[in-house]
C-alpha cells in the first residue's frame, strides 16, 4: 500500500511548506525556487501543477528534471536522514521538505542550492 503522502495533492502541501519558510522571515518566492531547483519545473510550470491539483506522485513523476546535485541533500528529517531513505519517490519528498526547512533556518541560498 502507498504512503498516505504519495497521494496527497501538491497543492494541499505547498501553502505548508511557504508558510513553514514564511513564519521564520524567508519568502514564498524563495520556496519556489528551491522547489524549481529541486524538480526543474520553470515557475509556469509549477504554477500549473498546483492548478491541476496533481498529487505528489504525479507532481515528481513530471517534473521535467531532479537536478543532479540532489543527491548532496543530506541531514535527518523528522528524525529520518534523507541519504538512506531507499523508495525513490519518497526521498524526492523529503528532500523538498529538507530544502523548506533549511529555508527556515535561515540558511543562506547558496547553501541550499548546493552548486
Amino acid at each position: 500500500m502507498k504512503p498516505r503522502i504519495f497521494t496527497t495533492a501538491f497543492s494541499k502541501v505547498y501553502p505548508l511548506l511557504v508558510q513553514k519558510a514564511e513564519k521564520k522571515g524567508r519568502a514564498k518566492a524563495e520556496v519556489d525556487l528551491v522547489t524549481c531547483w529541486l524538480t526543474g519545473y520553470d515557475e509556469h510550470g509549477l504554477r500549473a501543477q498546483i492548478e491541476k491539483e496533481v498529487d505528489y506522485e504525479t507532481f515528481f513523476a513530471e517534473a521535467p528534471q531532479i537536478n543532479p546535485n540532489a543527491h548532496k541533500i543530506t541531514g535527518a528529517v523528522c528524525g529520518i536522514r534523507v541519504e538512506e531513505i531507499e523508495d525513490p519517490l519518497m526521498q524526492k519528498i523529503r528532500w523538498l521538505d529538507k530544502l523548506v526547512d533549511e529555508l527556515a533556518k535561515g540558511k543562506p541560498m547558496e547553501k541550499i542550492l548546493r552548486s
